[in-house]
């Protein structure tokens, strides 16, 4: 018999599970096709020919995921401690805390090498679509509503600015996104007493996966509990200090990531230091508008919707008092807690960033979207249980304007009709008083140069849609419409903000032309070459960005990370190297001396693989005595570091003709030519620093270089050269072991100083001696008659760190027995 009162709601239609997550696959579908929208009008990768990849993007996350790869895969040359590819031989634990611990990075493996862009590509869309599902799943545990509205807002939290404009290249950052409606859901837990082991491992995940941004996104939880206790009338100290061990236990079980993370920052090559600038008022208030960009302010734009919903709370009477004023209160806090210096510092861990200023706005965002889901179910603090659907509610949805809102199995309300919003939704006041605030923040923008001539447009044709969405009547089709206009209004203004900001990074970032055949060909030459550990091989020039050795592979010398050893940086300057970012971005040094040094026996130079047998083993023994002091000339440095002189002086600025002529210019900026020969230079400290260079061979007598602007030159004798790395492989290792954190050689007798062609860094350790630095390389006395040496690499902080992670799991077993004990205990009597 046909049902006499109509179709079902969808969700009655579904398997109970399925229904269940539907909302939070609603939303995920949702920031996948505006993501994916957005980055195909704009025609860059993966949907068109433009470039993707700028800035961080190509120099770091890309090649570290790379590496990452090769990790999984068994091919790298290193392990979890310790990475020997890069920077010549660097800690890598730090790296991976800071840029690989995210549950999401593993899934590179699955792609094949050669598409690691496209791998990275479909990890940022990923982590977009489950913040998406995650701030939907909490809204619904927050209250009852609409299904697709919570997915609507749930989306709109995802695809906010902050999302789609930095952090979609910038990817650790999207853990952060998920990370805030994770710990919002995990402080609910706390005020109601519930899920004590499940909460802290919470906590440890978001953590781990990216601490940067999970510290944001817990004081962005934190202010949240607090609204969430004050409107229940929850405020109880032991309440606060579940919280308090809740949160201390779950960064304990991470600290064995974080501590060697927060202590490779330490020995790190300091950044620039900035002092906090804060934005105009007009250029913030810009920014909540669609298709706006700017590096320096903050990435504020939601969808419509939710600035609507937010104001409109300020104007439901029918709302208790403490959460009409408590949550538009939140959102203004938040808002001018990151113009005010001491609040910015501490949003951002007491450091000012070296790039965008304002890394902590999608918490501003999560708190929008909480307020305006607030307004939709109109309050009343209430909860949903951990795995129930959230009941029907009058709202409708406008909690009214859908169906599948109600229950798995449960009947509507019958089909109340009416042109005006139920009771407990947004009425007409309501929703004029929130597109009055609307209006007012967009007039207030109008004197920024950052809006662009779409923005206000495409914000009112929002507003209007998402007003007479909520103001249409529920029963028959209306509904559906209601749900297509918000729907629609969230996907278009996200879309258009994604394509308008790969347009506008192209043209005010450095970009990166994308991995291509060209770059596999040359990583299989590499590889071909590769013979590590007897020597290394250099990724060489041109570059293709950043950590090249990570991408292509080899054990050169360029690196680039948060980590960069200071002691790496001071030495690769010493001796005529190259950099950018201020001395984070090691460009490496093309010059035969320092490739004798570092054991490089093959590089790439000029489209091919060149292989040279003028090279030292990894670990050779200088004779006794004090080690190399440098000072202002790279060619003497260099000369130190060697023990021989090879550099001529030139005479009357020309060198001997069959010497090869250098260059150090570190703030050229221009061409120098010698004969036929022109290499541009790209100096100018302190952002950026040119390496030593060749000019090529003199084959003129008196011929002498044109230079841009001041510069030393150098004339390398390539037999002294030669005859130099001869002497020094007489007392060379005879047998060189190099293990994933730790390397072992025997030596010839004699004493002395073994050198290992690798950085001092923090965190080496040797049997027998204690390492010391000889001109930055790692060396050992030798006494005794001693003939080996034995060294391994342990991250600074990491006995800390694990220390501190299994006090972390006792706290957090004692919880498990305490609560195992209290729900064995017998009930109280009359209980």
């Amino acid at each position: 018999m046909p049902n006499s009162k109509g179709p079902r709601p969808l969700a009655a239609a579904l398997p109970a599970p399925l229904a269940a997550a539907l909302p939070a696959l609603f939303a995920a579908a949702l920031s996948v096709v505006a993501v994916c929208g957005g980055d195909a009008v704009a025609r860059v990768f993966p949907f068109g020919p433009d470039r993707r990849s700028v800035n961080d993007l190509a120099n770091q996350f890309v090649p570290f995921h790379a590496h990452l790869w090769d990790l999984l895969r068994g091919r790298a040359d290193g392990g979890l401690l310790f990475d020997w590819r890069a920077g010549w031989g660097t800690a890598f634990l730090p790296d991976y805390g800071t840029y690989l611990s995210s549950p999401f990075a593993p899934l590179v493996a699955l792609f094949p090498r050669g598409d690691i862009e496209y791998a990275v590509y479909a990890i940022t869309v990923l982590k977009t679509a489950v913040a998406a599902a995650a701030m939907t799943h909490l809204l619904r545990r927050l209250g009852p509503g609409a299904w697709w509205w919570a997915a609507v807002l749930g989306a709109s939290y995802a695809l906010c600015g902050w999302s789609v404009v930095e952090a979609t290249y910038n990817p650790m950052w999207l853990d952060g996104l998920i990370a805030l409606p994770l710990l919002c859901l995990v402080g609910e837990w706390v005020r109601e007493g519930r899920r004590p082991l499940l909460g802290p491992l919470v906590v440890a995940v978001c953590w781990v996966a990216n601490f940067y941004t999970a510290y944001m996104a817990t004081l962005g939880a934190l202010l949240v509990l607090l609204v969430r206790l004050a409107v229940t009338d929850s405020f109880r100290a032991r309440t606060l200090l579940r919280a308090a061990v809740t949160a201390v236990t779950g960064v304990g079980l991470a600290a064995p990531v974080l501590v060697p993370v927060l202590l490779g920052s330490r020995h790190a090559h300091p950044g620039l230091v900035r002092e906090f600038a804060p934005a105009a008022g007009t250029d913030v208030l810009a920014r909540l508008l669609p298709l706006t960009y700017s590096f320096s302010t903050p990435a504020a734009y939601v969808c419509t919707a939710v600035t609507l919903l937010a104001g409109a709370l300020l104007f439901r009477r029918d709302v208790p008092g403490r959460e009409r004023w408590l949550w538009p209160g939140l959102c203004a806090a938040v808002a001018a807690s990151m113009q005010w210096g001491p609040t910015h510092l501490l949003w951002h861990a007491f450091a000012t960033p070296n790039g965008s200023p304002y890394r902590q706005t999608f918490v501003l965002s999560g708190v929008l979207v909480l307020t305006a889901w607030t307004c939709l179910t109109g309050g009343g603090a209430g909860t949903v249980p951990d795995g129930e659907w959230a009941p029907a509610v009058p709202d409708g949805g406008r909690p009214g304007a859908g169906s599948g809102g109600e229950r798995p199995g449960a009947e509507s309300d019958g089909g109340r009709t009416g042109a005006g919003p139920l009771p407990g939704g947004p009425g007409r006041r309501a929703v004029a008083g929130g597109a009055a605030v609307v209006l007012v923040l967009a007039l207030a923008a109008l004197p920024s140069p950052l809006l662009t001539p779409w923005s206000l447009p495409l914000a009112g044709a929002g507003l209007a849609a998402v007003a007479g969405a909520l103001l249409l009547p529920r029963r028959g089709r209306y509904g559906l419409l209601a749900a297509l206009l918000v729907t629609g209004t969230l996907v278009g203004q996200s879309a258009a903000t994604t394509a308008y900001a790969d347009r506008e990074r192209l043209g005010r970032l450095d970009d990166y032309p994308a991995l291509g055949a060209a770059a596999e060909r040359r990583a299989a030459a590499l590889a071909a070459a590769d013979g590590w550990p007897a020597y290394r091989t250099d990724s060489g020039l041109p570059r293709i960005a950043g950590n090249d050795p990570l991408l292509l592979g080899g054990q050169g010398a360029a690196y680039y990370s948060s980590h960069t050893p200071a002691v790496l940086t001071s030495t690769l300057d010493a001796l005529g190297g190259g950099w950018t970012s201020r001395g984070r971005n090691l460009m490496g040094l093309d010059n035969p001396v320092t490739d004798a040094l570092s054991g490089v026996g093959a590089r790439w130079r000029n489209g091919a693989v060149v292989r040279t047998d003028v090279r030292l083993p990894l670990v050779t023994v200088r004779p006794p005595g004090p080690p190399p002091v440098y000072g202002p000339s790279p060619f003497r440095n260099q000369e130190l570091l060697l023990g021989s002189r090879v550099y001529g002086t030139p005479r009357a600025g020309a060198c001997p003709v069959g010497t090869e002529v250098f260059l150090w210019a570190p703030d050229a900026t221009g061409r120098a030519r010698l004969g036929d020969r022109e290499v541009r230079l790209r100096g100018g400290r302190p952002k950026r620093q040119e390496a030593m260079v060749s000019l090529g061979f003199q084959r003129v007598p008196g011929l002498r270089p044109s230079l841009p602007g001041p510069g030393e030159l150098g004339c390398l004798d390539h037999g002294r050269l030669r005859a130099a790395v001869t002497a020094l492989r007489a007392r060379a290792a005879t047998s060189v072991e190099v293990t994933p954190s730790g390397i072992r050689a025997v030596l010839p007798p004699g004493g002395g100083t073994a050198v290992v062609a690798v950085p001092r860094t923090a965190g080496w350790h040797c049997e027998g001696a204690g390492p010391v630095s000889y001109g930055g390389f790692l060396a050992v006395p030798l006494g005794d008659g001693r003939t080996e040496i034995s060294c391994a690499f342990r991250p600074p902080g990491l006995r800390a760190g694990l220390a501190a992670g299994a006090a972390a799991a006792l706290l957090l077993a004692a919880t498990a027995v305490t609560a195992r004990r209290r729900a064995r205990a017998p009930s109280p009597p009359g209980a």
